[in-house]
């Protein structure tokens, strides 16, 4: 079964031209490996779109609420205590805790709401059925148009990848 196509370029800029050539073609299900950060890909595959803020507001959220509840519960409900004459609801010393566990909770969102949404761990990819793509952490450098694209038609892709200029085209199999 097709995973998809991938192209094989020899520089960062061939690969950046030919991923906003794709992306500006119509293709949207790509991927592209380099053995080192390049500013322009992120902005010529358009990936500017994540949910982690999102979550991590929401943990936010879920945690200063958990934190105020449960120091309002132990000090209103299950254990009320008068000392010096304080009510038992008294919210600044809730403060501290409210904090800590917005921080806590927001933490922890990040970080798994980050794996998650980058399917990690992910120890088998079929790109590494690819004998080439091992010189993805050296000196090459990969695009990939997956075959769940709308777009994508074996043929007319491999066509498209070809007039792109890559060293080679090269079928990637699930």
């Amino acid at each position: 079964m097709l995973y998809g196509l991938m192209a094989e370029f020899d520089n960062p800029d061939t690969l950046v031209v030919a991923s906003r050539r794709a992306y500006q073609d119509g293709y949207r299900q790509l991927d592209a490996y380099t053995p080192f950060p390049i500013e322009e890909l992120h902005e010529a595959l358009d990936l500017h779109h994540t949910s982690v803020p999102l979550l991590v507001l929401i943990g936010g959220i879920v945690g200063g609420v958990t934190g105020y509840g449960l120091e309002y519960w132990v000090s209103v409900v299950a254990y009320p205590l008068n000392i010096g004459g304080r009510p038992f609801h008294s919210w600044p010393a809730f403060i501290p805790v409210t904090f800590e566990m917005t921080v806590l909770f927001a933490a922890i969102t990040a970080v798994f709401g980050m794996l998650a949404l980058n399917k990690l761990p992910m120890p088998y990819h079929p790109v590494f059925n690819v004998p080439r793509f091992a010189l993805a952490t050296r000196d090459r450098f990969f695009l990939c148009i997956e075959a769940k694209d709308r777009k994508f038609d074996a043929m007319a892709t491999r066509r498209f990848l070809e007039s792109c200029g890559p060293r080679e085209v090269t079928d990637v199999e699930q």
